[in-house]
């Protein structure tokens, strides 16, 4: 048993060192510059040991993607994580969208330069389209889930529907901006975080009621 533990363990850090390599290669060289054996090299492995786990480039890149979603490659979706259940016992929705904005710019931190890699390829290649409408509609039910608890607190302005919402939330914490604003604009994390907070809370909140001029 010891023996099949240590060869499982192997192959688990085998498989994390390809993952590691790729993202680093897809980011740089995108995805028609990277090759099996480019990604093999980096990680230190054979070609066909990068082919065995992953079959295809395709694959490979979309296994880059999952892992920078949620930040490791545990078999746990990112809507299980412990900080998402804790996101929905807030009751305040201030802190609801605060914490929603941290966890997606740590998110995006990791996921958005690979995003765009999928995004680049789609208009070619029909396995990256089809993952690039994939990850736009988890991305889409991962926002809607947001304004579930939102919406559970009735705290959405009057009038704004889930979907409405759901549309702000996904335009305003895309991939493509976060990356305007952070690599293009050399925004810090801090700052897109609190222009995020702002703009989403406008958007999705009530308006504060006008306090009555001082005499």
């Amino acid at each position: 048993m010891s023996e099949v533990n240590g060869l499982s363990r192997r192959s688990a850090q085998t498989r994390r060192r390809i993952v590691e390599a790729a993202h680093g290669l897809f980011a740089t060289r995108g995805y028609t510059g990277t090759t099996f054996q480019e990604v093999a090299d980096a990680a230190g492995v054979s070609a066909p040991t990068v082919y065995f786990h992953y079959g295809s480039k395709s694959q490979l890149l979309k296994h880059v993607v999952d892992v920078a979603s949620v930040g490791d490659d545990e078999p746990v979706p990112l809507l299980d994580r412990p900080w998402f259940t804790a996101l929905r016992t807030a009751r305040d929705p201030a802190v609801v969208i605060r914490r929603w904005v941290h966890e997606s710019g740590v998110i995006l931190d990791r996921v958005a330069p690979i995003l765009a890699v999928v995004r680049d390829a789609a208009a070619g290649d029909p396995d990256m389209a089809a993952q690039w409408a994939q990850n736009s509609e988890q991305r889409r039910t991962a926002h809607g889930t947001f304004v579930t608890v939102l919406a559970g607190l009735r705290a959405l302005r009057p009038g704004l529907t889930r979907r409405r919402a759901a549309d702000v939330t996904v335009a305003l914490l895309s991939p493509d901006l976060f990356l305007v604003l952070t690599r293009e604009c050399s925004w810090s994390m801090a700052r897109w975080e609190t222009w995020a907070v702002d703009h989403l809370a406008h958007g999705l909140l009530p308006d504060p009621p006008v306090k009555p001029a001082t005499p």
